[in-house]
């Protein structure tokens, strides 16, 4: 089937099954120009929430599938690539968390970073009892069920300045949990996780696109390393990053997430010049769903994504206390 047919039928599929098609700000040009939708993973979920449809195909990862699960408990969520996962998810686990591992190709984990087996979120909260704890979106129905409150990477630092006490914990990523305790008076306790395409980013390569693009402005992802952050001209999120590109006066920009989202920035400001903080900033995960994917999962509904009550309910009681402030 070549792609043209491909596009006919996954169409046909959607009406037939009365779907919607979501696609994450980080999928592939193809997909992200297919979908309905195309956002940062809560903004999708919750769009999908508001409209009248069965089915939710959620090009992106596996978090991602829950959390529209989550917020749409009555509709059939697909997840196109069944192994399309999120590295830094699988980083903490309420229970029995996995050790980290390369998941990614070209990606090596370093050793002081490997947590033994029995250190869990529990164990967490055992050590620092009464603290509250925010959870990152980008993380399992199973983490968000067992903590206090949700946040986003735009606005990690009002949910933390919202609860009481001196003290809060934020999981998974250390690098965000730093911009929150760089921009609070709170103590931040942070876990030691990481999303490898932003990790991986170092100050010398921010000054060293700076130096190359010095008219441009750089935008950078508070999942990066604090050392990025303080050179940056703009942190924000991946939809923090479409609205400062559309609204600023200047031309040309520096783009420190991963690299889908030049897409849609080219996209939306087509006189505007965007220029990648590294080009192997790429995450392979969020690559994995093509045309294909998305139309064997409108014909076969296969990987459906499903969230049982007793975790769905307090997770998202925690994303209902985020949206409140």
């Amino acid at each position: 089937m070549n792609e043209l047919d491909m596009l006919q039928e996954i169409l046909e599929l959607k009406r037939k099954r009365k779907a919607i098609i979501l696609a994450h700000n980080y999928q592939r040009d193809e997909v992200q120009d297919l979908a309905d939708f195309t956002g940062d993973s809560l903004e999708l979920s919750r769009t999908a929430s508001a409209i009248e449809c069965e089915v939710i195909v959620f090009c992106g990862v596996n978090f991602m599938a829950e959390s529209a699960a989550i917020l749409s408990p009555t509709k059939t969520v697909v997840l196109p690539e069944v192994e399309a996962c999120c590295p830094m998810a699988d980083m903490i686990q309420v229970e029995r968390p996995r050790q980290m591992r390369a998941a990614f190709p070209g990606y090596a984990v370093q050793p002081s970073l490997v947590f033994p087996v029995e250190f869990s979120l529990k164990d967490l909260k055992k050590r620092y009892p009464g603290v509250p704890v925010v959870s990152y979106v980008n993380t399992t129905a199973e983490v968000k069920a067992h903590s206090d409150i949700c946040c986003t990477s735009a606005n990690v630092v009002k949910v933390v300045e919202s609860l009481p006490g001196d003290e809060v914990i934020c999981v998974p990523d250390r690098n965000l949990a730093m911009w929150a305790q760089k921009n609070t008076q709170k103590k931040v306790i942070a876990w030691d996780g990481f999303c490898h395409v932003h990790d991986r980013v170092r100050k010398e390569d921010a000054l060293k696109a700076k130096n190359e693009h010095p008219g441009a402005l750089l935008m950078a992802h508070p999942e990066c390393r604090m050392e990025v952050l303080e050179v940056a001209d703009h942190v924000t999120s991946t939809s923090g990053m479409l609205r400062f590109a559309k609204n600023s006066p200047h031309t040309e920009f520096i783009v420190g997430t991963e690299l889908g989202l030049m897409h849609r920035l080219r996209k939306d400001n087509p006189e505007k010049i965007f220029y990648p903080l590294r080009k192997d900033m790429i995450c392979p995960n969020m690559k994995k769903t093509t045309l294909k994917s998305v139309y064997l999962a409108l014909k076969e509904l296969k990987t459906i994504v499903s969230v049982p009550e007793e975790i769905r309910i307090p997770a998202k009681r925690a994303l209902d206390r985020m949206l409140a402030i």
